[in-house]
């Protein structure tokens, strides 16, 4: 077992001392039922680190750049104009009545659909993947100007209704809609995992991939049909997550010292879920819940962004 591998498993044991510790620390009680809470919350957090790791590594390994994250695709802007244009529509009262796991499918699905009908012909066309990426930044660009269009429009009272959109909500998830979400990861991370070996051939460029036997756009074309899935399966379940894809990975690639995907998946996702369930753990029992998670993830991930970025222009 080399050094990258040891860090991997130091990876794991960390994410399992946090995830032991948010489903122990404090607890009094009926246990039986308090167990149950924290279960459904830790299993929602856990998806969603996998989701948004494994969806960055994937992006960051096709554009060959490792300071995008998949949000530059407008996915996230693309859920927060669903959601606001089913409370135009249906109203507060209407839209808190429909089955959650009906609006989860129908936020899943759109943001799918758009996204393959928006990229899958770009690649087809074998356009250049720079090309592709500012036309997902135009479309976030977009999406946002209606969603405040549509804002405007919704009665203040219905407004209130989304209010809890507009960012990451680790605390509030729909226990009935992990097991789609839960799912949908599990087969995305099986599959990313599978092609480990051809995604460090596909980092390589297009040209030494095609020079190694890979069709490169096809193999392309499927990675980010699976990084749109599990974007839109994460950012489904609890709103846009911006940074966080940037943030794990960047402390996995400085943690292991190497871009094997063999040990950059599985580092990349356990550390996710060790920021994710330690994070929440301790704004819980040390802050009183005082605090929300996903702003300071973002936060974080947003000076590392701009530290990233800064480094890459000087180089």
């Amino acid at each position: 077992m080399n050094a990258a591998e040891r860090r991997v498993w130091f990876a794991a044991g960390l994410a399992l001392l946090c995830a032991a510790t948010f489903m122990t620390l404090g607890l009094r009680g009926n246990f039986a039922f308090v167990l149950e809470l924290r279960a459904v919350k830790l299993l929602a957090l856990v998806q969603v680190a996998v989701a948004v790791a494994v969806s960055t590594v994937l992006l960051q390994t096709v554009t060959g750049n490792r300071i995008l994250t998949p949000s530059i695709m407008g996915l996230d802007a693309l859920y927060l104009l669903g959601q606001t244009v089913m409370v135009f529509l249906l109203g507060g009262l209407g839209f808190a009545s429909v089955d959650p796991r009906m609006k989860f499918l129908c936020a899943l699905l759109a943001m799918v659909g758009v996204a393959a009908a928006v990229f899958l012909p770009i690649l087809r066309r074998q356009v250049p993947l720079f090309r592709m990426l500012l036309t997902g930044a135009l479309l976030g660009i977009l999406f946002r100007s209606l969603t405040s269009l549509v804002g405007r429009l919704i009665d203040p009272n219905d407004f209130a209704v989304l209010q809890g959109s507009g960012y990451a909500n680790f605390s509030a998830v729909r226990g009935d809609l992990l097991a789609l979400g839960l799912v949908l990861t599990a087969a995305g991370a099986a599959v990313a995992w599978r092609l480990r070996h051809v995604l460090d051939v596909v980092a390589l460029g297009p040209a030494a991939a095609i020079a190694l036997g890979i069709d490169w756009r096809r193999t392309v074309t499927g990675i980010l049909t699976l990084v749109v899935t599990l974007v839109a399966v994460s950012t489904a379940l609890v709103g846009p997550v911006v940074f966080l894809g940037l943030l794990v990975v960047a402390l996995a690639e400085r943690m292991t010292g190497t871009q094997r995907h063999a040990v950059l998946l599985p580092a990349s996702a356990l550390i996710a879920v060790a920021v994710l369930v330690g994070g929440q753990t301790v704004l819980q029992h040390g802050f009183g819940g005082a605090g929300t998670l996903g702003v300071i993830v973002e936060f974080v991930g947003g000076t590392l962004f701009l530290f990233l970025l800064a480094t890459e222009r000087g180089r």
